[in-house]
């Protein structure tokens, strides 16, 4: 039986995948499930073990590297806008414990060379800057704009060195915006994505700080379970070395988000979307990629959903508990 590690486990992704975990398995067999966070919900996803703790703190990733789990799930992290705003914290946090974890699984490798992890770590398209094309295809540059695009494209070079070494067997999934999110919202400076959609249907009023022509990439988070346990039957000499890759979604426009919310639940709900620009929001929003042709992924079995409304829809069937 498999033994699973999820990092950032008591997060929303690590929740949502450590229940399809729980429900289907991994790849269909049954496995075990250990939880890593600084916190996890009351209500949350069962899993045979929680570890409370920080990643950032000496000997953390030491500790969960010595038990020799089967499969890593990385998706610890801090969230954009804070990474934008605490410069520090980013890099200690979203880049310094990856390398002490990729470490401490080569020492644990070199005690036993039969040992080598299956480790899917949680990237981003914030891994790409402008100017771009009208679709990034999956040779496109990679030249982050932020501290987390860049925190993020770091981590992916670690992994694909220390999987070219043999240390390791490494996968980075650029996830699209995780939309509609469910619970409050966070610091992400994507957060209004979610936050246009979720607070409406929730009988809240919520905040547009960027106009609605605004264009990005979107899949919900019952995509991204399913993306993370995809990547870890794949077999990946398919990758040919280039061990990022772009993952499928939803490319739309702010204005066809609501249109999509109106369709679904009527203009009542979205009238409660109040516009109220947001300068840094903005500009930092204007850095990010809108559209992709993720055809490696695509090829490789990743699937998302083909419209924004599918999205509202998984989000009211799996998350809404109070319709408005």
């Amino acid at each position: 039986m498999s033994r699973v590690l999820i990092l950032g486990g008591g997060g929303m992704v690590g929740q949502k995948l450590a229940q399809r975990l729980q429900d289907e398995g991994l790849n269909g067999a049954a496995c075990t499930i250990t939880l890593h966070d600084m916190a996890f919900p009351p209500d949350g996803a069962a899993a045979a073990h929680q570890v409370q703790g920080n990643l950032a703190e000496a000997g953390a990733m030491e500790a969960l590297a010595a038990q020799k789990f089967d499969v890593i799930f990385h998706l610890a992290s801090i969230v954009s806008g804070q990474a934008e705003t605490d410069f520090d914290l980013g890099w200690q946090v979203n880049m310094q414990p990856t390398w002490a974890l990729l470490e401490a699984l080569r020492a644990e490798q070199g005690k036993d060379p039969a040992y080598r992890p299956r480790l899917v770590f949680t990237s981003s398209i914030a891994v790409f800057g402008g100017p771009y094309p009208d679709k990034i295809s999956d040779t496109f540059l990679s030249a982050p704009q932020t501290s987390y695009g860049a925190q993020k494209s770091i981590c992916e070079t670690m992994i694909s060195d220390f999987s070219r070494k043999g240390f390791i067997d490494g996968i980075s999934i650029r996830l699209p915006t995780i939309c509609v999110r469910p619970g409050k919202p966070n610091l992400a400076a994507s957060s209004f994505f979610s936050g246009i959609i979720r607070e409406p249907l929730n009988g809240m009023e919520a905040i547009l700080p960027v106009p609605d022509t605004v264009r990005h990439w979107h899949a919900s988070p019952r995509a991204a379970a399913g993306f993370l346990t995809h990547a870890t039957g794949l077999d990946l000499a398919r990758l040919e070395g280039r061990r990022a890759l772009n993952l499928p979604g939803v490319s739309c426009t702010v204005a066809e988000q609501i249109e999509a919310l109106r369709e679904v639940a009527g203009s009542d709900i979205v009238a409660r979307i109040k516009p109220q620009p947001d300068a840094a929001i903005m500009k930092i929003v204007d850095g990010w990629p809108r559209n992709f042709e993720p055809q490696r992924a695509l090829e490789l079995g990743f699937q998302a959903e083909s419209s924004f409304k599918e999205i509202i829809e998984i989000y009211i069937e799996d998350d809404l508990k109070q319709p408005a």
